[in-house]
């Protein structure tokens, strides 16, 4: 990006962009006055790779159960794979459950502050660290996710599509059109993350009712296709591991919640056809921790 290019661009997204989410942004929990910092951290565990409306139930049950990182900490790694139920990826219940020990143990309960200890908790990376310090502490800090990524690639650089996701490239150039202002930050991050999921979509872009489609420098250009490198899709889920071990983690989910029963391997036979692609999808679980297995059979952490 070109770093002088940006900051002359800056202030002709900044402004327009937050006006334009004071008034439309969704009504979303996490965006509710007095949210908490948990409440934050949870969600963004449960947005990634997972749909806006999956989650708000989801997350409202889980806060209810377990309102701080304490109340979950008590609890066993299963009971949380148990309650994240169809979400997907279920490892990021697990890195959930050790965040909540971690917190306990080293934070008194609370969730840290600074980017450096939330990057230190499982499972947090530049994203989630980034999102809990400018949306729960009101931090100055660039948060960047795909919808962010399409919208600087579109607006600033004038591309149809972003290229593969780099963490150094893509804070740098979030940072570049950041607002200084800390409370004009926290809007700005939030506000383009949302044109980028209901205006500047991927497939249907919007852009006669985008607050910036006057300064987009894709709409200046004539909107070009893109020429670029493109990330590599994900695999088909039908069929896939991923799969089967969704299907064997929802017949887990059904034993009770006393970590003394388990599900033997024939009894596990009739949830997939194929047995070498069930046996690997099995191991896969029990290495990642989402199963443990015993001479009776096998059952949630």
């Amino acid at each position: 990006m070109n770093t002088s290019a940006a900051g002359d661009t800056a202030p002709q997204l900044a402004a327009p962009l937050i006006d334009w989410f004071a008034t439309n942004a969704r009504d979303l929990p996490w965006r509710r006055p007095g949210f908490s910092a948990w409440g934050t951290l949870v969600s963004e565990f449960m947005l990634q790779q997972t749909p806006v409306a999956r989650v708000v139930p989801r997350l409202e049950e889980w806060l209810e159960r377990w309102p701080t990182p304490a109340a979950l900490a008590e609890s066993s790694p299963g009971d949380a794979v148990r309650a994240w139920q169809s979400l997907g990826y279920p490892r990021r219940a697990l890195w959930l459950h050790s965040c909540a020990v971690v917190i306990t143990e080293r934070h008194g309960g609370e969730v840290p502050r600074a980017v450096d200890d939330l990057l230190a908790l499982p499972g947090v990376g530049d994203y989630t660290a980034r999102a809990v310090a400018a949306f729960a502490f009101g931090d100055r800090h660039p948060v960047v996710d795909t919808n962010i990524r399409r919208v600087i690639a579109r607006s600033v650089i004038g591309d149809a599509e972003p290229g593969p996701p780099s963490a150094r490239r893509d804070l740098a150039a979030m940072l570049d059109i950041l607002p200084h202002d800390p409370a004009a930050a926290r809007a700005f991050n939030a506000a383009i993350m949302e044109l980028g999921a209901v205006v500047c979509t991927a497939r249907a872009p919007r852009c006669e009712v985008c607050p910036i489609t006057d300064n987009c420098a894709w709409r200046g250009l004539g909107y070009p296709g893109f020429a670029g490198k493109r990330k590599a899709t994900q695999k088909k889920y039908e069929g896939s591991d991923r799969q089967v071990r969704g299907l064997v983690l929802a017949q887990l989910r059904t034993l009770p919640a006393d970590n003394a029963s388990t599900l033997s391997r024939s009894r596990l036979a009739s949830v997939w056809h194929e047995p070498t692609q069930l046996d690997r999808a099995i191991a896969g679980l029990v290495a990642d921790g989402l199963a443990v297995e015993s001479l009776s059979g096998f059952r949630l952490p």
